[in-house]
């Protein structure tokens, strides 16, 4: 997909996600509260995204200022 298609799709959605914002006040409660189930769905797998992706920066970039004492391995030399 070229970068002008993604873009275009992009801004298609957006419109539609305003259109729908402009007619919601005067739609009827169950298209509202599917409304509002659909953006807490939407919200909720961000905020999962966001913390997984901070969880696996933590562990595996370094971030960490202590350093990991398990992967050090001390060789033992015989008497």
């Amino acid at each position: 997909m070229s970068t002008e298609t993604f873009l275009k799709e992009i801004q298609t959605i957006g419109e539609k996600f305003l259109l729908k914002l402009q007619k919601l006040p005067k739609a009827e409660p169950v298209e509202i509260v599917c409304f509002c189930v659909v953006l807490l769905f939407i919200a909720t797998v961000l905020v999962l995204m966001i913390i997984a992706c901070s969880c696996c920066c933590y562990s595996c970039c370094g971030c960490d200022r202590h350093p990991d004492t398990r992967s050090r391995k001390s060789q033992v030399r015989p008497s």
